[in-house]
């Protein structure tokens, strides 16, 4: 970008009401940060506006503040590609154990703001570099998943906009934060009240769905034929500030139930890579064939690291409740649009353990394989907003629709 160029950057009121509901909604479960409390705060350069405002919104907390602030990989720098064209398997596979058992035993919540000046920073990368990476660091992920099975560890996602964000959708800096604008309630006197009141209507969802004795989905569409197996002593679950904005309603089905094709019509921005037109079939709970119109050798990469041939992710939401509408090239808003159809999205990987009624603090990692719980050091969300149909097979083996037309028919 050169010095005549100059970024859009929200009002300074924008970005304070969007560092109290990170603050204040979105980490704690929906109840906020406690005096005291351990938050550490990750970030790249392009995001610094958001970043200042929630540092200072956690110091007026009496939170204490970890922060990871990492450069921007553009067109002068990109330290990330840098790393994957001059590392080493020994440095690819390198995990910094006492610093990050450190950090885990440290920190009570983490916030992180997506945001990227460069939306293919990987591009031409080898993927099976990328995934050795990605495995590598597993333990990081798995510590704190540990963590907050405890109920000692809260997260959360935001995005802030840029330049590059906006020009992969074809819109302007203003319209790409109008969505986040909109997507996140900051056009309202108290968006943490306009969040508190979306979780409601939420949970008012989730505890119909919770009520019907589901055996199985079957999701019908022009681009989809698919059976999902919920799987035993499931829960639905959606909501409490776990990613901002979060409008889907979601579970960990029982993967080896798995049946049928489906395609998604949105791109898949993952691993510094840009992956379209994808199509999976299963076959007995697992991915047999998969393809891609742009970024086919990643996905199938992907696909081929341990588990993540399988679903860890069922989600649906409802077009009424999002304010999204746009396309944004970043799955934390592209899983939660609404639009004309809602979307349908699932995720190849890891399952979320807390899919499971009356979740138990520790259970033997059998039991969760026996309950149909995937595992993996993958988690990768696909979407399709494109219409289709929800019948739900109850286990007295009636059918009932549960969304139609984008919305929950419940």
């Amino acid at each position: 970008m050169n010095e005549k160029e100059q970024e859009y950057i929200p009002s300074k009121k924008i970005l304070e009401k969007y560092a109290q509901v990170m603050v204040s909604f979105a980490v704690g479960s929906g109840k906020g940060v406690k005096k005291g409390d351990v938050v550490r705060l990750v970030a790249s350069e392009s995001s610094k506006p958001l970043y200042v405002e929630i540092m200072r919104e956690l110091y007026r907390k009496g939170a204490h503040v970890i922060s990871l602030y990492l450069p921007d990989d553009d067109e002068n720098s990109n330290l990330s590609k840098d790393f994957y064209n001059l590392a080493n398997d020994d440095q690819l596979n390198f995990y910094p154990k006492y610093y990050i058992e450190g950090i885990i035993k440290q920190i009570d919540h983490s916030i992180n703001i997506i945001s990227t000046a460069d939306k293919n920073a990987l591009l031409g990368i080898d993927p099976k570099k990328i995934m050795q990476r990605v495995i590598s660091q597993k333990p990081f992920r798995d510590g704190l998943v540990q963590k907050e099975d405890k109920g000692e560890f809260t997260w959360t996602l935001c995005l802030y906009g840029t330049k590059a964000m906006a020009k992969e959708v074809g819109i302007t800096e203003k319209e790409y934060w109008n969505q986040i604008i909109k997507a996140c309630y900051l056009d309202k006197k108290d968006p943490v009240l306009e969040w508190k009141k979306a979780q409601k209507l939420i949970d008012n969802t989730i505890n119909k769905l919770n009520k019907l004795d589901i055996k199985k989905l079957h999701i019908k569409g022009s681009d989809v034929d698919l059976y999902i197996t919920i799987g035993k002593e499931r829960q639905w679950l959606g909501g409490s500030g776990a990613n901002i904005p979060s409008f889907e309603i979601f579970t960990s089905p029982d993967w080896r139930g798995t049946e049928g094709w489906i395609k998604f019509s949105e791109p898949l921005y993952r691993y510094g890579n840009v992956i379209k037109g994808v199509e999976l079939l299963f076959e007995k709970g697992v991915v047999v064939k998969s393809k891609a119109t742009k970024g086919e050798k990643v996905l199938k990469q992907m696909i081929a690291t341990e588990g993540a041939d399988k679903v860890g992710e069922f989600s649906l939401t409802d077009k009424r409740l999002s304010r999204i509408t746009q396309f944004m090239a970043e799955t934390l808003y592209d899983e939660n649009v609404g639009g004309k159809n809602g979307n349908t999205h699932i995720a190849l990987g890891n399952s979320y353990r807390i899919a499971l009624k009356n979740y138990p603090k520790k259970l033997p990692e059998k039991k969760w394989k026996d309950l149909g719980f995937n595992i993996s050091s993958v988690h990768t969300d696909i979407v399709s907003t494109t219409d289709r149909v929800v019948t739900a097979v109850l286990k007295n083996e009636t059918e009932k629709t549960i969304y139609k037309d984008g919305m929950f028919v419940l």
